[in-house]
């Protein structure tokens, strides 16, 4: 007889076997990380084997993590299928739309004027790296994603919807904390934190070339992990910098770091919407897009 696996176990341990990291597989999950932690050992125990290796650095896939990541997948999926199987039955009009870590009080405006103009659409929020988001709209299982910057467009279309201003995080106690404004060249000598080309090339690109224009190439210390882990090192740790866009850091106020904006240059990052260039853009997604122009325009 088979192990018995909850679907919630199987989104748990994909999202930890993506992000490689518990902490950012919460964030992405939206729940605290001990619940990510059981839920895995359960999985574990049920299965009889151990899904990671898990060291004080780092988690990697065992082998039989390895082997059971496509097969977790592919039941997900085909949950996902038979759920919007009997969609057309359903008395409420739904929107399944892909968000991302750092939209800040940016989704809060967007959710607000999108309930206004389409205040009877059930509206189901997912979170994943923006690959994968790109990948759900493609074969159908998300109506939109929004992504910020340039990704392979191949199978869909970008809307715009805004730009976002990207600001620096520095240590309160430093120097240059007590300017209203940084300049890119100022920031030379300190490395910066940011989370690598794999996980966002966009933004990864944005400072670069910035720095670079700025007369330098920048310094770089360890991957940009959570916001928190991030900012708590930030804070109180060798001083360093790393960036936030204005909507995320909003909504962080944090002891011991500040946020200032940029210039010369000033870094700005295009946001869009991601939708499948196959099929026809619904009414609920049109009315996304309306949202969005109206808080712009506000």
């Amino acid at each position: 007889m088979g192990a018995f696996v909850e679907l919630r176990q199987l989104r748990y341990f994909v999202a930890v076997a993506e992000e490689l990291h518990f902490g950012r597989a919460a964030e992405r999950l939206h729940i605290v990380q001990p619940a990510v932690s059981q839920q895995v050992r359960r999985l574990e125990r049920a299965l009889g084997v151990s899904l990671f290796t898990r060291t004080t650095r780092a988690v990697v896939l065992s082998e039989a993590g390895q082997r059971f990541l496509p097969h977790a997948r592919a039941v997900l999926s085909a949950a996902d299928r038979a759920t919007d199987s009997v969609a057309e039955f359903r008395d409420v009009r739904s929107l399944r739309l892909g968000t991302s870590e750092g939209l800040g009080d940016r989704l809060d405006l967007l959710l607000g004027a999108f309930a206004r103009l389409a205040p009877s659409v059930s509206l189901e929020l997912v979170h994943a790296p923006t690959s994968q988001r790109l990948e759900r709209v493609r074969d159908g299982s998300l109506d939109a994603t929004i992504v910020r910057g340039s990704w392979p467009s191949s199978g869909l279309d970008f809307t715009p919807l805004w730009m976002d201003e990207v600001l620096v995080a520095l240590p309160a106690s430093h120097p240059l904390a007590a300017s209203v404004e940084v300049s890119f060249a100022s920031l030379a000598s300190l490395p910066v934190r940011l989370s690598p080309v794999s996980r966002n090339r966009p933004l990864f690109e944005l400072v670069v070339s910035c720095c670079r224009a700025a007369g330098f190439e920048p310094v770089l210390g360890p991957d940009f992990t959570t916001a928190q882990d991030t900012l708590g090192t930030l804070g109180y740790g060798r001083p360093h910098w790393t960036v936030f866009y204005r909507a995320h850091a909003n909504l962080l106020p944090v002891p011991g770091v500040v946020f200032r904006p940029l210039r010369e240059p000033t870094p700005r990052m295009q946001t869009y919407l991601a939708t499948p260039a196959e099929r026809r853009v619904t009414p609920e997604v049109v009315a996304l897009i309306e949202a969005a122009r109206a808080i712009e325009a506000d």
